[in-house]
């Protein structure tokens, strides 16, 4: 191989990277999100593992029941963890469907409501097969339902804002609100699973367990919209999102 064709095979490879970041970027959150949550699952079974949830909810609430922090701190984390509910997010799901649909982008519509339903069903079917007790009701700050691992308040909330913000970032063209709308989503996520634990409604391996599951799943998604959007880029018709009119080219599907 000559010295101009190495140059222009580093070219063609740099610019393949440069193009396909994205996806193995995906691909590398889903391995990460599925290990450590197989690990996590792991060690809530194990003394290490339980010593640590113990550790963690008894600094956070000394006394039971009884977060730390002023009073209204716990005002705001009751506040905040309610955006991680099943009916709360149903409802910001029907108003970003009719957004996205208003945009014309049928495809991220159609993959945030089966986002937000899958994750129902693996939220569900999880707490099903380990079936997990909560932290004891006098650490509950707040009311809860079925079984503790995994966190469904955070699997569900970093499911949903996290898509949401894959699939919003395609109605914007700078690189600069596609990262802010991205670290919203993250944040959200972020704080909601925090709550949980602060308010004793699950132990630490819960969260983290749903945030792993949440990311992965999420990631799943994109992997998806972005599959479908390289295949259109050749073959026309079928379910898709449509263009931005001010969107370069260059950077649908970043």
């Amino acid at each position: 191989m000559t010295g101009e064709q190495t140059i222009t095979f580093l070219r063609r490879a740099l610019r393949i990277a440069r193009t396909e970041i994205a996806a193995l970027s995906a691909l590398l959150i889903i391995a990460l999100g599925v290990m450590t949550f197989v690990e996590v699952a792991d060690d809530m079974t194990e003394a290490d593992g339980q010593a640590f949830d113990q550790m963690v909810l008894h600094w956070l609430q000394p006394v039971p029941g009884q977060p730390r922090g002023p009073w209204w701190l716990q005002e705001a984390a009751a506040d905040l963890t309610s955006l991680g509910g099943i009916s709360v997010l149903t409802l910001f799901a029907l108003i970003a469907v009719a957004f996205l649909l208003i945009q014309r982008k049928q495809l991220s519509a159609l993959l945030l409501v089966v986002g937000l339903a899958g994750g129902v069903a693996l939220s569900e079917g999880l707490k099903a097969f380990f079936e997990r007790e909560r932290p004891p009701a006098a650490y509950q700050a707040v009311e809860t339902l079925n079984a503790s691992f995994p966190s469904g308040h955070t699997l569900l909330s970093t499911v949903f804002y996290l898509t949401l913000g894959v699939m919003l970032t395609r109605a914007f063209p700078k690189r600069r609100l596609k990262a802010f709308v991205l670290g919203c989503a993250m944040l959200i996520a972020l704080l909601i699973g925090l709550t949980r634990v602060y308010l004793g409604a699950h132990w630490a391996s819960d969260v983290i367990a749903g945030w792993c599951a949440g990311a992965a799943w999420a990631m799943a998604l994109w992997l998806v919209a972005y599959a479908v959007q390289r295949r259109q880029a050749v073959h026309t018709g079928g379910l898709h999102d449509a263009a931005s009119p001010d969107t370069d080219p260059a950077v649908i599907g970043e």
